[in-house]
This record gives C-alpha cells, structure tokens and sequence, in this order.
C-alpha cells in the first residue's frame, strides 16, 4: 500500500535527476494524499514533468469517480480490466522521497488494521512511519496513467448541448496509480504491500518495455532504505508542511 507520500526536492534537482523539464510551477509535497495533483513523468512525454490527479480512472468509466485507484497490484496488472490498457501502454513514473505508512501501537494488529489505509484509519491507535533512501535520495515509483473523457465529450454530443461552453479540457481529467508488490525487510512490519520503487537504471525500462520485459521489475526494492516514527498530524491530508517529516517518539 502506498497512500500517502513526501516530494521535497528542489526543482532543479528533480528536473536533473529525470532528465526532464517541468510544465508547471513545482512546490515541495511533504504530505502528498490521493485526488491531489501530483508530478509524474509517463511514456507519451518522458523530456517533461507534468501533473496529473492521484487515483485512477479507467478511460471506459461511465462517471468521475470521486476517488480513483490510488494502488495497483503488481500481481494482477495484465488481469485487471482497470489497470490491463495502461500496464500495456501507458506507464509513468512517479517522483518521491519517501513514503508514510501506519502502524498499530498495540502489540498484536489484526490482519484488518495492518490493510488499513490512513483514510480509513483517521490514526486512531496508529504510529505514522516515513519510509525513504539514505540521505532523503529521489527515487522513482512504478505508475500508470489514464485520460478521462465524459462520455459526452467521447461520443461527441457536447456539441449539442444547447450553445453553451460544454467544458473544454476542464472535463478531462488525466490521472494516475502507483504500481505495489511484496514488501523488503525495511517495510515488512509496517504493512504488508510497498510501492515499487525503480533503480535509476529500470525506468526507463519501465517506461518503454513490453509487458513480458516490464514484469521483471516489480519486484521489492533491494537497496538500503530506513524508517521512523513521524509526528500524526500527517494523519490530515490538510497539514502539509516541514515538519511532518521530522522524527518523533513513538
């Protein structure tokens, strides 16, 4: 599971480290949460860093949904009518410096509370943990992406619509999900799912492999990681300043 995470780089420094230029005005994330927009970097475009909107939507939905897909389980990427089209074609990373998850305080967590999402949790009885690289690094986090149309815009009845402005590009949302696997020894007693996070040598892979060639890199990360206890005011989406990713007792 990967709800919430921190993007605090400078932009130069992501812009280096991507290879790619921003298409918007960059401002360090320290509680990134779903429905936000957010930097990625996909397959279509990968000399830019752009923003789309966390949480999925298939392309076919008949609605906007209200949240989207904000997880996608490696396991089952090829499987899923949601995720099939985009593991096929349309792939992106997703820039971060490290990642929350929650943990119970009591000693013995039922199997419910460890697949809690801090959405679902509010932090009752739960530690926040940040998860990152040695010296805060970047790191690149698997992602797909899709672009919603209404279906009036799709079948072309907007045009119809009695003269008035049926919207433009404002009713199109392009939005994206963060590809999970099996967790490494840093996360195991955190939660029981991780995002996949790419060497700097596998993105592009990720980005322009086949599907049979792209699986081979969902695997859990195998590099130095380390965790700590974060104060639980990341609990609120609405708090999102420095101090967040300060150490904290638990």
């Amino acid at each position: 599971m990967c709800g919430r995470y921190s993007l605090f780089a400078p932009p130069a420094d992501l812009e280096a480290r991507f290879d790619a230029a921003f298409d918007f005005e960059f401002e360090p994330r320290y509680n990134a949460a779903p429905s936000q927009s957010l930097p990625v970097v996909t397959n279509d475009d990968p000399d830019t860093i752009q923003r789309m909107e966390w949480g999925l939507i298939p392309s076919w939905a008949d609605a906007r949904a209200d949240h989207g897909y904000i997880n996608a389980r490696a396991e089952t990427l090829g499987q899923k009518r949601s995720f099939a089209d985009a593991y096929e074609s349309r792939r992106c990373l997703v820039p971060a410096d490290g990642f929350y998850e929650w943990v119970d305080r009591a000693e013995h967590r039922s199997a419910n509370d460890r697949a809690a999402t801090p959405r679902d949790s509010g932090g009752g009885g739960k530690q926040p943990y940040r998860v990152a690289l040695p010296d805060d690094d970047i790191f690149a986090m698997a992602g797909l992406y899709e672009r919603w149309e209404p279906p009036q815009r799709q079948t072309g009845l907007g045009e119809f619509g009695g003269g008035g402005d049926d919207g433009g590009e404002d009713d199109v949302v392009e939005t994206f999900t963060i590809v999970t696997t099996e967790p490494n020894d840093a996360v195991r007693d955190l939660h029981h799912r991780m995002a996949v996070i790419l060497s700097p040598g596998e993105e592009e892979t990720w980005l322009t492999a086949d599907t049979a060639t792209a699986v081979d890199l969902l695997d859990p990360y195998d590099g130095p990681m380390h965790t700590y206890p974060v104060s639980t005011a990341v609990n609120s989406p609405s708090n999102d300043r420095p101090e967040l990713i300060e150490e904290v007792d638990a």
